[in-house]
């Protein structure tokens, strides 16, 4: 009997071996994560955006381009309608955030897009007056005051077209002293001691800090804008576009610590 043992071990041997092929051969169990890692983002972009996002804008870039090393996101701001304009004349541009339905509006009539555009945040307007409030300002009819050195934005972007509601509401006709092309030059006339008071939106008073006082206004609630971004087609790096979009996206919080409103 003893003499068998060696015989049965070798058969037990050749039966693990046979076994263990057989393993080797059986699929993946089914849900098991792929192995493959993702195509790793690189090269840059060109982002157009509302001068309002020009603060929050590029902190978010600096983490994304901290965690995804290799990238880079170019900024260019400015007033909405003139970005959008740019874009549909043809300039190189690789995702688009504007500070008003309308004016994305534009770019995607033009098929420009790629894929439908989403809300990230809302703003609303604020005045904001030089430290001190030496114009004695209390409210939008100081607006209509020519006594008074008041500056809005021009009415073709967002910022004016908002500013054009508020005083309808408010029946106040403004006498402004200049229109300006995007809030940031509302806010650097503010700033200098240009003008008694001008109108911007909330994000950009909190921006400022200590340079400039703000000045709530009921009417503020009923002319709230949206910020839509989307991708653009003929990107030149259309995963990092898609990447850099949803990562806004995701940093709702961001948006919001920045004084902007939830998208809804």
């Amino acid at each position: 009997m003893t003499r068998r043992l060696p015989a049965l071990a070798a058969v037990a041997a050749l039966a693990a071996l046979a076994l263990a092929g057989c393993a080797q051969d059986l699929p993946a169990a089914s849900g098991a994560p792929s192995s493959s890692p993702s195509p790793s983002l690189g090269g840059g972009i060109t982002v157009d955006a509302a001068a309002s996002l020009n603060e929050v804008f590029p902190k978010l870039a600096a983490s994304f381009q901290q965690e995804h090393p290799g990238t880079t996101i170019t900024f260019n701001f400015g007033g909405s309608s003139t970005l959008a304009a740019s874009i549909v004349s043809g300039a190189t541009v690789d995702v688009f955030a504007a500070a008003s339905t309308k004016t994305m509006r534009t770019v995607q009539d033009a098929s420009l897009t790629a894929g439908d555009p989403v809300v990230i945040a809302r703003n609303e307007l604020e005045i904001a007056v030089p430290p001190g409030n030496p114009g004695r300002i209390t409210g939008l009819a100081d607006f209509g005051d020519a006594a008074k050195t008041v500056v809005v934005c021009d009415r073709t972007v967002p910022c004016g077209a908002a500013a054009t509601q508020v005083f309808d509401l408010a029946k106040v006709a403004p006498k402004p002293d200049s229109y300006e092309p995007d809030v940031t030059s509302v806010l650097t006339k503010v700033e200098g001691n240009e003008a008694d008071a001008g109108l911007v939106y909330v994000t950009d008073v909190r921006a400022a800090g200590s340079k400039v006082e703000g000045i709530p206004f009921p009417e503020a609630d009923e002319a709230v804008t949206a910020y839509p971004i989307a991708p653009l087609k003929g990107s030149r790096n259309a995963a990092l576009a898609g990447a850099w979009v949803a990562y806004v996206q995701a940093h709702e919080a961001d948006l919001r610590a920045a004084g902007f409103l939830a998208p809804r």
